[in-house]
C-alpha cells in the first residue's frame, strides 16, 4: 500500500492512465480583443447516464477556455461552486494538458446551457460528487487540444513543423530560440485546423494534477470579493419576503394586508402559487428588512384541511412497526438460519428528519423583460431550475438565462427536482410584473423560513436481526429499512426506481463489502413532508447501521474490529483494505497506549465510488462523549488536489459529527415543523471540532467523488468509540446516553 503525502512529499504520482484518449472534436470562435475560445463534443462513449441503458444524446460542452492577450487564462466551471472547490479543481485540469502559467489562470462559474452539461448525467448540475470524476477528461482534453493549436498557430507563424515546438509554462518555444507567449498566439491560433485527436499527459509528466494547490479564489474570499446569491444587486432591486404555509401544501384562506402595506418600503402584497399544491403571500418592498416587518405584521389564516399534519412521534411508532415485517424484497438470501441459530442478535436503529441549513439561506434574483427573463442563483441544477423558471413564466428555456452564482454551502438543498426556491421566486416575479411593476425582484429566505421549508433528510428506522452461531459467526441477516423516497415524484423516479425499490434508500447495506447472508427489504410510506437528498443520501443512515452493527459482531466473535473487518471483506475489496489500513497505520491503532478514560473507534464505508476509513479516539467529558481525534484514510483514486481532498474529508467529518449531537433533528407537531433556528436545530460547532489528520492512498486511476464520502462513516467511528467508552450502543441518532 502506497500513501499520497501531500505535506511531506508533494505531488506523488504512480501510474499509468492507460486507454484514457479518445477522439474529441473542437471548433474555436473569437472574443473580442483577440482571444481564443474553444468548445469540445464528445463522442458517445460517454452519455447522459440512464438505468434502462437508453441512447441518449452526447454532451456539447462549449466557451471553456479564453486566452487573452495578456496570457490570462479564464476557465469555465460547468458546475455551482458552495465551497467544495471546483473553481480550483477543473481548472487545474484544463492548465495542466494546456502547459499554461497556472498563476496567470482565472476562473468563472458557467451559466446555464447545455454545452456545460455533466458529461455522465446529461444534465448541467453539481451532485453526487462528480465534479471532477465526470470531468477528468473532458476538461483535460480541452486543455491538450487548446496547447495543440496554439503549437500549430507557432509552427504556421515560423515555418517549422510542429513536432519541433514544445511549450512551457504559457509559452510556445521554437528550435531556434524562437519563444511565442499563448496570448500572443491566440488570434493565429482560433483560425488553425482542429485536432481530431488529441494525446494527454503521462502522469510522471504531470507538473500540476497530484501537487497541493491553494485555491484560486482564497484570497477573493478572505477580502470578501466573490459574488454570492445574497450579495448580489441590480439597479431599483427589490426584495420580497414570503409567507409560506405552516403545514406543507396548505392554502391560504384569507390574508388581511393592510397593516404589511402600511410598513414603510412596502410596494406589494402577491398571492402565489408553491411547489406542493398549496399557497403563500409574499411581501414585496424596497430592501430585505422592510419586506420582513412586512411579512411580520401580515395578518394570514390557513385552510390546512385535505393534508397530513405529521405528528413525528406518531410516525416514529408506526415506522417502528412497519420495521417488524418485511417490505419489498431488494436484495433477496436465505435466512432459514435465523430459526434455531445458537444466538440471535436483533437491533433497531431510528434516524430523525435533517435540516440542510447551509449558512448562506435561499435566495433567487429574477429580472422580467418582454423579451425573457435573466435570473442568478446559486443552483446545483441549472437545466432543472432553467426549465422550471421557463414553464413557470410561460416562455421557453431558451428566453431564461440563469447567471450561476457563488453559494454559501448547500448539501443537496440547492439540487431539488421541483425547483422550489426558484420556481417561488419566478412566481413572485410574475406576479409583481401582472401588478404593474417592473423592477427586478430578489426573493430572500430567513434562516427560520429555511429550517422550516422543508425539504428534508427522511426520517428512517431499520431493524436488523441476525442468527449467530455458537462462535459469533453470521449464519443469516434479516434486515428492514422504512423511510420515505425521496425520488418518488420526481424527473429521476424513472431512471433509479427499480421494482419499487428507491436505491438511494437502500444504497450502503446494498453493496456492502462483508460476505454476510443478507436478505434487505424496504417500505417507503408516503407522509407530506417534502424530501431530499442530504450530503451523502442514503450512506446516511445505511453506514451507521452495518458499521456499528459490524462492531457488534465482532465483539460477539471476540475478535479485533479491524481484523473482523478483514475478515468479512476477504480478498475482494482492496480500496477498503487500503484505505482501513492506511488509517490504522497513521493513527497508532494498535500500537499505542491511549490514556485513562479514552477510547478507540473504527468504521469503513464506500459511497460514491470512494472508500473512506476513520479511527478515531473519543472520551468522555463531563458525563457527555467528545470526540478527540480523527485520522482518515481515503481512496478516492487519483487526487486532483490533495489540499481539496483533506478540505472535503474534513468538512464531510464535521458535519457527520453534526448528526450526532442533541438536537440535530427535525421535528413536527400537528403539521408544524417545531425548530425555527440553530438555538433549536444543533449543528457542529468551532468547539467541536476534533484534531483531524486526512492520509490519501495513491493510486493512478481515474479519480472518484470525494464530496460526500467522507461523512457516512464518521457517526458510527464515533458510536463504536463510545460504546467502548460507556458499553451502551447507541442505536438513536442524535446521541442520548440516557436512553441507550
Amino acid at each position: 500500500m502506497r500513501e499520497l503525502r501531500f505535506s511531506s512529499r508533494p505531488g506523488v504520482a504512480v501510474g499509468d492512465f492507460a486507454g484514457l484518449t479518445r477522439r474529441v472534436f473542437l471548433k474555436t470562435s473569437a472574443l473580442a480583443a483577440g482571444g481564443l475560445m474553444l468548445e469540445m463534443s464528445l463522442p458517445g462513449a460517454m452519455r447522459a447516464a440512464s438505468a434502462q441503458g437508453a441512447a441518449a444524446k452526447p454532451v456539447v460542452p462549449s466557451a471553456f477556455v479564453h486566452i487573452a492577450p495578456d496570457d490570462t487564462v479564464t476557465i469555465q466551471v460547468n458546475r455551482l461552486d458552495f465551497g467544495q472547490g471546483v473553481q480550483t479543481a477543473l481548472p487545474m485540469l484544463v492548465a495542466e494538458e494546456l502547459d499554461c502559467d497556472w498563476a496567470k489562470v482565472r476562473s468563472e462559474l458557467a451559466p446555464a446551457a447545455d454545452v456545460y452539461k455533466d458529461p455522465l448525467f446529461g444534465i448541467q448540475m453539481t451532485g453526487g460528487s462528480g465534479s471532477v470524476a465526470h470531468s477528468w477528461l473532458q476538461y483535460r482534453r480541452i486543455g491538450a487540444s487548446a496547447r495543440a493549436m496554439l503549437i500549430a498557430a507557432a509552427a504556421q507563424q515560423w515555418k517549422v513543423p510542429a513536432a519541433q515546438l514544445r511549450t512551457e509554462n504559457g509559452v510556445v518555444l521554437g528550435p531556434n530560440g524562437q519563444r511565442a507567449t499563448y496570448g500572443s498566439l491566440a488570434a493565429r491560433a482560433q483560425a488553425q485546423p482542429v485536432p481530431t485527436d488529441v494525446a494527454l499527459k503521462a502522469p510522471s509528466a504531470f507538473r500540476l494534477l497530484g501537487k497541493p494547490t491553494g485555491r484560486l479564489d482564497a484570497r477573493a474570499k478572505s477580502m470578501g470579493v466573490p459574488m454570492y446569491g445574497m450579495d448580489f444587486k441590480l439597479p431599483n432591486l427589490k426584495v420580497a419576503v414570503v409567507a409560506r404555509a405552516p403545514v406543507f401544501g396548505a392554502k391560504v384562506k384569507q390574508f388581511d394586508a393592510k397593516a404589511a402595506r402600511a410598513v414603510k418600503g412596502v410596494r406589494d402584497v402577491l398571492e402565489i402559487p408553491d411547489d406542493r399544491g398549496g399557497t403563500a403571500v409574499a411581501v414585496v418592498a424596497d430592501g430585505y428588512w422592510q419586506a420582513k416587518t412586512g411579512r411580520d405584521a401580515l395578518k394570514a389564516t390557513w385552510d390546512t384541511t385535505g393534508v397530513e399534519h405529521v405528528d413525528t412521534t406518531a410516525q416514529l411508532a408506526r415506522y417502528v412497526e412497519m420495521a417488524k415485517t418485511p417490505g419489498t424484497v431488494a436484495i433477496e438470501a436465505d435466512i432459514s438460519r435465523l430459526k434455531g441459530a445458537p444466538k440471535t442478535l436483533v437491533a433497531e436503529y431510528r434516524f430523525p428528519y435533517l435540516a440542510h441549513a447551509p449558512m448562506e439561506p435561499l435566495n433567487c434574483t429574477v429580472q422580467l423583460s418582454d423579451k425573457g427573463a435573466q435570473v442568478w442563483t446559486g443552483t446545483q441544477f441549472q437545466t432543472v431550475d432553467q426549465a422550471a423558471i421557463a414553464r413557470t413564466l410561460d416562455l421557453k428555456p431558451e428566453q431564461v438565462k440563469l447567471h450561476t452564482l457563488m453559494a454559501g454551502g448547500g448539501f443537496g438543498r440547492r439540487a431539488v427536482p421541483t425547483s422550489d426556491y426558484g420556481v417561488e421566486a419566478a412566481q413572485v416575479a410574475k406576479a409583481w410584473r401582472r401588478a404593474g411593476h417592473r423592477e427586478p425582484v430578489k426573493v430572500i429566505w430567513s434562516r427560520e423560513d429555511d429550517i422550516r421549508g422543508g425539504y428534508y433528510r427522511p426520517m428512517y428506522v431499520h431493524r436488523a436481526e441476525i442468527g449467530l452461531d455458537a462462535k459469533g459467526n453470521v449464519l443469516a441477516w434479516d434486515h428492514t429499512i422504512v423511510g420515505q423516497s425521496i425520488l418518488q415524484g420526481t424527473p429521476f423516479e424513472k431512471m433509479m426506481v427499480k421494482n419499487g425499490i428507491d436505491g438511494t434508500s437502500v444504497e450502503g447495506v446494498a453493496g456492502t463489502p462483508y460476505a454476510v447472508p443478507l436478505r434487505l427489504t424496504l417500505h417507503s410510506p408516503q407522509v407530506n413532508v417534502p424530501v431530499l437528498w442530504w450530503r451523502s443520501v442514503g450512506n446516511t443512515h445505511t453506514a451507521y447501521v452495518m458499521e456499528t452493527l459490524i462492531d457488534e459482531l465482532a465483539k460477539e466473535a471476540g475478535q479485533d474490529p479491524v481484523a473482523y473487518r478483514y475478515g468479512l471483506m476477504g480478498d475482494k475489496h482492496p480500496r477498503h483494505r487500503e484505505a482501513l489500513a492506511l488509517a490504522v497505520e497513521r493513527s497508532g491503532y494498535g500500537k499505542t497506549a491511549l490514556p485513562a478514560g479514552r477510547a478507540w473507534g473504527v468504521a469503513v464505508h464506500e459511497s460514491f465510488d470512494s472508500v473512506v476509513a476513520y479511527v478515531v479516539v473519543a472520551e468522555m467529558h463531563n458525563d457527555s462523549p467528545r470526540l478527540v481525534s480523527v485520522t482518515a484514510g481515503v481512496h478516492c483514486n487519483f487526487a486532483v488536489n490533495p489540499l481539496t481532498v483533506a478540505a472535503q474529508v474534513e468538512g464531510a467529518a464535521l458535519m457527520g459529527l453534526g448528526m450526532t449531537i442533541p438536537g440535530a433533528a427535525i421535528t413536527m407537531k400537528d403539521g408544524e415543523v417545531e425548530q425555527s433556528n440553530f438555538h433549536q436545530y444543533m449543528v457542529a460547532r468551532m468547539p467541536d471540532m476534533p484534531a483531524i489528520g486526512v492520509h490519501i492512498v495513491a493510486s493512478g486511476e481515474a479519480p472518484t467523488g470525494m464530496g460526500e464520502p467522507g461523512l457516512p462513516p464518521l457517526a458510527p467511528a464515533y458510536a463504536n468509540a463510545v460504546f467502548a467508552l460507556t458499553g451502551k450502543r447507541m442505536r438513536t441518532l442524535p446521541f442520548d446516553l440516557t436512553k441507550a
